[in-house]
């Protein structure tokens, strides 16, 4: 007997909760709509009190000029308030009463002014009063962006605002705000881990390379043509290396410092130049300058290579003769300044910002020399910028630059 299939089983049903449908924009507690509703209600609040106290003013003014300011005497007219006649006619004594009233009238409506203006000049000192409060509250959550978004930018990515309240502008914000550093610190975070990456996969073969070589040339029955080769091999090689440990430190200094100890730039600049002296005596360069201490917080090691990256440029970019490089450190005005100056061949100002550019030189645009790789002047700026601070050249007069570093103390 053939077995019956059994019926299909009805799909389960789905256990999630459908999206609940915003409201409408007019409904939502929106910035707009919150100080509408404050504004409004603070007018409103201040006209009901200025027409309360106008209209207490008006009634006091009214009261004392419906007081006559005369009165019947035995059949006489006499006032203490105004001057009437004691014995005239009824024509003369009219306009003398019509005087005195229109007299009594007129110091009523100008006690109503000076008292009214009285009032609006204390309700107005309120109001401002008042207003600026509630504008510092509404804002204090734009505030507290503004705070949170300077720390992201002083230390590191991984602050978020996290702002609790109604669903109004600021909060959309705030979470978009929130949403931007999620995936810059995602981004950086991958960045980091390429570096990483490229660091090892780059030097690994490159010191092969170099091993190889150098056991090659150390065979004293090798050809004199393959230990010329080899020594050209082992340049070109040295020459990538120091390609990929400058584009490596390029882009770790491009972060922001987190970690950040006193250093003494005299101390760094000294530094670079005990290791760029022996190239300086073999290129006849003379090396100069007063350092006087100039402490700030950051990395001493990128520090240093701001300092030999200026000392080495200076020394090479030089003249053949009779060439010097002056360094100095000092403190002024909260900064600390470390100065490089040299003699050398004279460098317009319109190319002065394509120094900085990676691989660009004076006249030439990629790498084609023993002077360097072209990313010296690159890193320096990198690096300064990492730490708050910045670097300026200068032409000098008669040829040369003038390299300044700020850095604050």
């Amino acid at each position: 007997m053939p077995t019956v299939p059994a019926p299909p089983t009805a799909p389960p049903k789905p256990t999630w909760e459908p999206k609940q449908q915003e409201p409408p924009y007019w409904l939502r507690p929106t910035i707009r709509i919150r100080l509408t509703l404050l504004y409004g209600g603070m007018f409103l609040i201040a006209g009901i009190l200025l027409l309360a106290i106008i209209y207490m003013l008006a009634a006091q003014a009214l009261h004392v000029g419906s007081e006559l300011p005369f009165q019947i005497v035995n059949g006489q007219v006499t006032s203490e308030v105004c001057n009437l006649p004691v014995k005239a006619s009824p024509d003369a004594m009219n306009a003398a009463m019509n005087s005195c009233v229109n007299h009594q009238r007129q110091q009523a409506l100008d006690t109503l002014l000076n008292r009214s203006l009285l009032a609006l000049v204390g309700l107005s000192v309120i109001a401002f009063a008042f207003g600026y409060a509630m504008a510092g509250r509404v804002l204090s959550p734009l505030g507290r962006i503004t705070r949170t978004a300077r720390r992201v930018a002083g230390t590191d990515l991984s602050r978020r605002i996290e702002l609790d309240g109604p669903d109004d502008e600021l909060k959309e914000l705030a979470d978009t705000f929130d949403d931007m550093l999620d995936r810059l610190e995602r981004a950086f975070t991958a960045q980091q881990r390429f570096v990483g990456n490229a660091s090892h996969e780059l030097r690994t073969p490159l010191a092969i390379n170099r091993t190889l070589l150098e056991v090659h040339l150390s065979d004293p029955q090798a050809p004199p043509e393959l230990k010329q080769l080899g020594k050209t091999l082992l340049a070109t090689n040295e020459r990538s290396e120091q390609l990929v440990e400058g584009l490596l430190l390029l882009a770790h200094s491009d972060n922001q410092i987190v970690e950040r100890k006193p250093v003494d730039l005299a101390e760094v600049a000294s530094r670079a130049i005990d290791q760029t002296r022996g190239e300086a005596e073999e290129r006849g360069v003379e090396i100069r300058g007063e350092r006087a201490p100039a402490v700030v917080q950051g990395n001493g090691v990128l520090l240093e290579r701001i300092a030999l990256n200026l000392v080495q440029n200076a020394v090479r970019y030089n003249i053949p003769e009779q060439g010097w490089v002056e360094v100095t450190t000092e403190l002024q005005s909260g900064q600390a300044l470390l100065v490089v100056s040299n003699t050398g061949p004279v460098v317009p100002a319109y190319e002065i910002d394509n120094l900085f550019e990676p691989f660009r030189r004076l006249r030439t645009e990629r790498t084609g020399s023993d002077k360097g790789v072209g990313l010296g002047l690159s890193i320096a700026r990198s690096v300064a910028r990492a730490h708050g601070g910045r670097i300026v050249a200068e032409p000098r007069e008669g040829g040369g630059l003038v390299m300044r570093v700020s850095l604050p103390a």
